[in-house]
């Protein structure tokens, strides 16, 4: 009984809605707003500007469907013109583009006004502190910026500039002469042009500092220092030494100078070592090796050498531990440090001041990577961190090889064998791994060398 009630009341309001339009035309009156409550002749309120509309349609009666034809849109309840069909709905930016000539204008006009007026000094403040890639797209907008690569002023805004993260630097096997930067800010490689160098050997990077990359062609005889991202270049002043046999390579800048200033050093294993001063550009061997060293050093020519304070770090295997070297006072150290059971393929690390070690670990079928730091007090190292298990699961069973690109804060490990091929970077402070593409898409591609590098801009070889 109530249904049919019910029933009857939404049938004398449909009707009183039927009447309405058949008054007004397709011309809608002021909305009407529609209470729960049994129906009375509705009346238009009045100054009411809610566009609002209640659907009512509980009759399956198709030809008033076709008559009349509702459509809800943002929450809104619309009545359509006999025959016409739903608006569909537009794009974001097409909607947005009808937008913009209302306030394009003004915003031009107020741009204009504030930067004719910017100082010119601040240009370079803020320029210097993009990030380097984005750098390099501006220096098209016009020939002064262009040439703020030679600008002694931009070279002070760029010192102030503290890049956290360093840039990788590297070589595959097939391409040993195009190198490859990897961003690890925005995860990109770039493919700088190579520098024109002056020999036809090959030339392989081994060490970097200051923005700035030590090459050593692969006969053991020339070194070349350069700025990937500038192709500032040079080539270093010839060794007195006769005999060339491989070699470890360190490289520090001194900052306190603010001229950019660098040294290179090398070290073989039968202990003869040499200094590079870019001051004076020679060579200079400060003197022999002290007695409490012992020789061979028998150096761990896969390690790359690590800087702290202005000391030198290189890993040894016999005995096992690491020498350093004073770059100010010119003294020799040794260490005793025992090395990890079940390691292999090892390299010093560095990350704010603290001497790491990266390697392998297998025992039984498994390997992973690990990372240990020097305890200073028990010369022992203690391992603080390892790859998470589901990306060592790929290793199980596999002779894998690792090299390390890059040793200072953030490292890049290459991984490898047979027809398998990997990069995974590691932030020492934060403890996360990330898988790395690789720069080039032939999956026989795997990284020969490499190191890691803070891009500066206006660093000079």
């Amino acid at each position: 009984m109530l249904f049919v009630e019910g029933l009857a009341m939404l049938r004398q309001l449909i009707g009183q809605v039927q009447e309405l339009l058949d008054l007004y035309g397709t011309h809608l009156p002021p909305p009407y707003i529609f209470h729960h409550q049994p129906p009375t002749i509705l009346q238009p309120p009045p100054q009411l500007r809610n566009d609002r509309w209640c659907l009512l349609n509980l009759e399956d009666n198709t030809s008033e469907d076709d008559c009349y034809n509702f459509v809800m849109r943002a929450g809104k309840f619309k009545m359509l013109e006999p025959g016409k069909a739903p608006p569909s709905k537009r794009a974001r930016k097409d909607r947005t583009r009808e937008k913009l000539p209302e306030t394009s204008n003004p915003i031009e006009s107020m741009e204009s006004e504030i930067w004719k007026e910017f100082p010119e000094d601040l240009y370079e403040t803020v320029i210097a502190r993009l990030p380097v890639a984005t750098f390099f797209r501006f220096r098209s907008v016009c020939q002064k910026w262009n040439s703020l690569l030679t600008s002694n002023s931009f070279s002070v805004e760029c010192g102030q500039v503290t890049r956290t993260q360093p840039w990788f630097y590297t070589r595959t096997h097939e391409n040993v002469n195009t190198g490859a930067m990897y961003d690890p800010v925005s995860r990109k490689w770039h493919h700088p042009t190579a520098p024109t160098v002056p020999t036809k050997m090959i030339i392989l990077p081994v060490a970097s500092a200051g923005g700035l990359i030590c090459f050593l062609d692969i006969g053991h005889r020339s070194f070349y220092v350069c700025n990937p991202l500038t192709q500032s270049f040079r080539e270093l002043q010839a060794r007195s030494v006769k005999v060339w046999s491989r070699v470890v390579v360190g490289m520090t800048v001194n900052h306190k100078s603010g001229s950019g200033a660098y040294q290179i050093m090398w070290v073989r294993s039968d202990g003869e070592y040499e200094v590079y001063d870019s001051r004076n550009n020679t060579w200079t061997c400060p003197g022999g090796m002290p007695a409490c060293i012992k020789l061979p050093l028998s150096i761990n020519f896969r390690s790359q050498s690590v800087t702290v304070d202005g000391c030198m770090y290189f890993l040894r295997s016999d005995p096992e531990g690491i020498v350093s070297y004073d770059m100010v006072t010119g003294t020799w150290k040794q260490f005793t440090v025992p090395a990890p059971v079940h390691i292999s393929d090892h390299t010093l690390a560095e990350c704010g001041g603290k001497i790491m070690l990266v390697g392998l670990l297998s025992k039984n079928a498994a390997t992973c990577v690990c990372i240990w730091e020097l305890q200073k007090m028990t010369l022992l190292w203690k391992e603080v961190d390892r790859m998470p298990n589901i990306l060592c699961l790929e290793f199980y069973g596999k002779h894998i090889k690792m090299s390390c690109l890059g040793n200072r804060g953030l490292l890049m490990l290459s991984l490898r064998f047979k027809m398998m091929n990997r990069l995974v970077t590691y932030d020492i402070l934060r403890k996360e791994w990330f898988k790395v593409p690789f720069p080039h898409s032939r999956k026989r591609h795997w990284i020969a060398c490499g190191t890691a590098f803070h891009p500066c801009l206006t660093a000079k070889a």
